[in-house]
């Protein structure tokens, strides 16, 4: 079974983007892990509002790799290995997960993370908690009947201020979450 993990930057007040869905504010000075963790994945799923804000900022971000884009409207750029998906978003990921294959990197944004939260689809979080307060946003998890114990496997810290935590979903649950 392919693991699906998110990988993602916050704010330190928990959220992951600006209410207008700017990202103006993430630490662009080192690479923070992301490239030995890109070239760890073979897929990535992301929203669509997600998707059409990778695109404004320039050329497509994630080449070579193959792409599902959840969206109830065609998409006005699809590159190659760019899908387009518009089926429910839980049972297409829980299909997705059982295909052969690499990990599958969910980039967000927080509506197809709630989806994939409540339907206990991600294996694996790894959080850049970036040492600033946007005071509001888009939060990194929009308020679900979900809960979910998580197991630490690493903390790095990074000059900047900035800690990036690994968590891994704990897979026997206690009769009550706390």
């Amino acid at each position: 079974m392919r693991k699906l993990v998110l990988f993602i930057a916050s704010s330190l007040d928990g959220y992951i983007a600006r209410p207008d869905g700017g990202v103006d504010w993430l630490f662009t000075d080192q690479d923070y892990g992301y490239q030995a963790f890109y070239d760890s994945v073979d897929g990535i799923l992301l929203g669509r509002r997600t998707y059409d804000q990778a695109l404004s900022v320039g050329d497509y971000p994630y080449p070579g790799k193959r792409a599902w884009v959840f969206s109830s409207r065609p998409l006005s750029w699809m590159g190659e290995g760019v899908e387009a998906v518009s089926e429910p978003v839980g049972d297409y990921v829980a299909r997705l997960r059982l295909e052969a294959g690499g990990k599958l990197w969910l980039v967000g944004g927080a509506a197809l993370i709630k989806t994939c939260l409540e339907r206990d689809l991600i294996d694996e979080f790894i959080v850049s908690i970036h040492p600033l307060i946007l005071g509001g946003g888009i939060p990194l998890f929009p308020s679900t009947e979900s809960s979910r114990r998580l197991t630490l496997t690493s903390v790095q810290t990074f000059d900047t201020g900035l800690v990036q935590v690994s968590y891994e979903r704990a897979r026997k649950s206690p009769a009550h979450i706390g």
